[in-house]
């Protein structure tokens, strides 16, 4: 895998895992411009086309700001559109959108680990993964409607989705921020881990779980589980019948079966590649 099409995110492979961690840490705290958006889609190119090398992907940050503060993402880069026209912003929103969608649909696991300062493009960032862990450092917010605009990537049309319309009226219309609790009682995030070291051990465990699995099976499931969201009753069996066939008629299920025995004391079986 050719890492330096997005080497602007600080990606390291794990090969024992098949984990490809991102450790952002660029700009003044880490927010999110051209660069970072070139970056991010040479990361969905790479991934959209691979057969199972990588299993998870996370994304996290050790960033400190001067006064000493832990930042994940801070939010888009602003300064660079100083000069702007309309129809610039907009494009380049509408990119950002794009890419966000991309991002949510991986065909693999993806975990996000917010550790500080998580604000705008950061807070619309943890809605693209399937996972998120929060350390008590975290403070999550939407600050667009005290800048004029919305949350244009994603967060107007998902968060509510996730948290609640009520939740998210408060958090988009007020701006006010969440810590990690907060942000898990209303399940912005899933889990809370003590410090950044043990959310990252958190995630090595989650991906020696991952590496096990099925890489076309782990796909099937999520597109057919995403695929679901807000269908009725006769979409969301239709896309599960999709889904499962995919399975078998990938050979996955065949594998599953010969295998079972050695399955069921531990082993991993020769799965085929990501289809």
């Amino acid at each position: 895998m050719d890492l330096s099409r997005f080497s602007a995110l600080h990606p390291h492979l794990d090969t024992e895992r098949k984990l490809l961690a991102l450790e952002l840490s660029h700009g003044k705290a880490n927010e999110v411009g051209t660069e970072q958006l070139d970056a991010f889609e040479a990361l969905c190119e790479t991934l959209e086309a691979d057969t199972g090398e990588v299993c998870c992907l996370c994304t996290g940050s050790r960033r400190l700001s001067r006064s000493g503060k832990p930042i994940f993402i801070a939010g888009a880069n602003v300064t660079e559109r100083v000069g702007w026209d309309d129809v610039q912003v907009k494009q380049h929103v509408v990119r950002q959108r794009a890419l966000m969608r991309r991002l949510r649909h991986l065909p693999l696991f993806t975990i996000a680990v917010t550790h500080g300062i998580t604000l705008g493009w950061g807070a619309e960032f943890l809605l693209t993964a399937d996972y998120t862990i929060a350390t008590p450092k975290a403070r999550i917010g939407l600050p667009e409607t005290g800048l004029g605009i919305l949350p244009g990537a994603r967060g107007t049309a998902e968060l509510a989705s996730v948290v609640g319309l009520a939740h998210a009226m408060r958090l988009g219309c007020t701006g006010e921020q969440v810590d990690a609790a907060q942000a898990h009682a209303i399940g912005l995030v899933q889990e809370i881990a003590d410090t950044y070291e043990a959310a990252l051990s958190r995630v090595h465990a989650l991906a020696g779980m991952l590496c096990t699995r099925s890489p076309t099976a782990v796909a099937a499931f999520k597109r057919g589980l995403l695929a679901s969201q807000g269908q009725p009753e006769e979409v969301r069996l239709e896309a599960e019948r999709r889904a499962y066939e995919t399975c078998v008629d990938a050979g996955e299920a065949a594998i599953g079966r010969q295998n079972f025995a050695a399955i069921r004391k531990g082993e991993t079986p020769p799965w085929g590649p990501r289809r």
